[in-house]
Parts: C-alpha cells; sequence; structure tokens
C-alpha cells in the first residue's frame, strides 16, 4: 500500500493504525498541558488561605448548614432522579414508539438549557400557574424554599441520570429478558430479577455523578429557592454570598468541599461507570 506522506503507516487489517510521532507528541502534549491547568486551579483554591482559616471556616454554624442542607437536598433529588430516570431509560432503550426522537431531544434539554433559564422557568411554574398554586395552598411551598431546592436538582441533572441508564441498557442484551420469560418470569420480574441487577454498575456511576451534580447545583436553585442565609444556603450559595461579602475564607472553604466532592465521585464514576457514558 502506497503511503502518503505525513499520512498513517500501512497497516493490516486488524492492526492499529500507526500515525507519525509528531502527531503523537503534540496531541499527548495538548491533553497533558490542559491536565495541568485543570491541576493547578484547583490547588490554587484549595491552599490560597492557610488551613487555620479553612478548619475555622468548617467549624463554623453557617458552613455546617450548608453541608447539612447540601447532603439533605442532593440525596432526595438523587432518589427522584433516580425513580424517574430508570424506566424512562428502559423505554427509551427497549420500545420503539411513536415520537420517541420527540421524547429523547425534550428530555436532554435540560442539560443545554442554561440552568438560570431552567431557574425562571421553574419559577414561573410553581409561583404563577394554577398548578403552582394549588400546590403551595395544600402546603407543598417550592418558590424560596428548601423544596424548591430539590426540584431544581431534578429537574436540571435528571437527563445525567437517565443517559447513563440509557446507555446502560442498550449495553445489556434484550436476550436475558426473553430466556427469564420463557423461565416463567413476568415483565416486571425479567426487569427486576435480571435486567436491573446487571445495570447496578450504571446505576452506582449514575447515581454518584447525579448526586454530585445536584450537590454542586447552583443557577436554576438561585432562581426558585433563592439564596437566604440559614434556610436555603447550599454549598454552592455559601460560596456565592460569602464572597459577594467579600469572606473569602468562608467562599474558599465551601469551594474545596464542592472540589472534594467532585474528585471523589469522578474517581467513583470511572471506577464502576464501565461501558456507561454521559
Amino acid at each position: 500500500m502506497e503511503q502518503h506522506p505525513g499520512g498513517p503507516q500501512a497497516a493490516r487489517p486488524g492492526e492499529p493504525v500507526r500515525f507519525s510521532e509528531p502527531l503523537k507528541a503534540v496531541t499527548i502534549g495538548v491533553a497533558a498541558l490542559l491536565t495541568l491547568f485543570i491541576v493547578v486551579l484547583m490547588l490554587l483554591v484549595v491552599t490560597h488561605p492557610p488551613p487555620a482559616a479553612i478548619l475555622a471556616s468548617l467549624a463554623s454554624r453557617e458552613i455546617q448548614f450548608a453541608i447539612y442542607l447540601s447532603l439533605v437536598t442532593s440525596l432526595v433529588s438523587t432518589a427522584i432522579c433516580i425513580l424517574i430516570a430508570v424506566p424512562s431509560a428502559y423505554a427509551l432503550a427497549r420500545y420503539d414508539f411513536f415520537g420517541k426522537h420527540a421524547v429523547n431531544t425534550v428530555i436532554d434539554l435540560p442539560l443545554a438549557l442554561p440552568p438560570l433559564v431552567a431557574g425562571v422557568a421553574l419559577l414561573l411554574f410553581f409561583g404563577t400557574t394554577p398548578v403552582g398554586k394549588a400546590l403551595a395552598e395544600a402546603g407543598l411551598v417550592f418558590v424560596f424554599t428548601p423544596l424548591g431546592i430539590i426540584v431544581a436538582q431534578v429537574f436540571v441533572n435528571f437527563p445525567f441520570m437517565l443517559r447513563i441508564m440509557r446507555s446502560t441498557f442498550e449495553g445489556i442484551s434484550p436476550r436475558y429478558e426473553y430466556v427469564a420469560k420463557t423461565l416463567g418470569c413476568t415483565d416486571v420480574q425479567a426487569l427486576w430479577r435480571v435486567t436491573l441487577p446487571m445495570a447496578t454498575s450504571g446505576l452506582i456511576a449514575g447515581g454518584v455523578i447525579t448526586w454530585a451534580k445536584g450537590i454542586g447545583e447552583f443557577g436554576a436553585a438561585l432562581m426558585l429557592a433563592g439564596a437566604t442565609r440559614m434556610k436555603t444556603e447550599t454549598l454552592p450559595i455559601s460560596l456565592f454570598l460569602n464572597m459577594s461579602c467579600g469572606e473569602l475564607e468562608m467562599a474558599i472553604s465551601a469551594a474545596t468541599i464542592l472540589i472534594v466532592i467532585s474528585i471523589a465521585s469522578l474517581y467513583v464514576f470511572e471506577r464502576y461507570g464501565g461501558s456507561a457514558r454521559l
């Protein structure tokens, strides 16, 4: 086979294509520089104030409240995301139906929608529509309350769980379910006893990344729940409020916690994600 200048070397079928060394050096160099830049940014955040100031801020009542509220709201919203994303992902992975492509597009819309726009839409829905007013009269108030944080987290982050689970289900052959049904299982039993256990890695990866995104949600939560100290103050809201007031140590304490959560979540996602990808 004739080798073109600067192109890949000739390779037999089944063999990896070998590229020239300059291309290898440039592409690896770009990836290495990007990695270094991200590491430097993270180190600048966590090492800016002295450790004593970080520890004092972490011990403050405000930061502890922000940690508590972030953990509670993110865990609840992640559970809701799992409950609505798993059946939706299964339907999109297994069945063909009218409007499937439109459903795929609309469900993924929160991924591309700016969080502030999503927050404004949620605020209008729960604050001005008859449904929102009826819920408020029934005692479910979402505007400027922690419940609004949960709703904002669910709306913005459930597409992450859905995409991961859809990819996971698509990677599991439906033949396992057919065999289970020939042995006497119903459709629901085949899903519960066969498919879901095989999708455990996807569930773990999706749950972790959805939780991490939820705990870091800011824009939509700010619009719907507001930014009230010791009421709707999650870690991102605490970072925003303290930066606005010049409390740098408090803000960086919140940022440090969020960085640690992000790193741990990415590790778990890569460890258990398998073939599941966003």
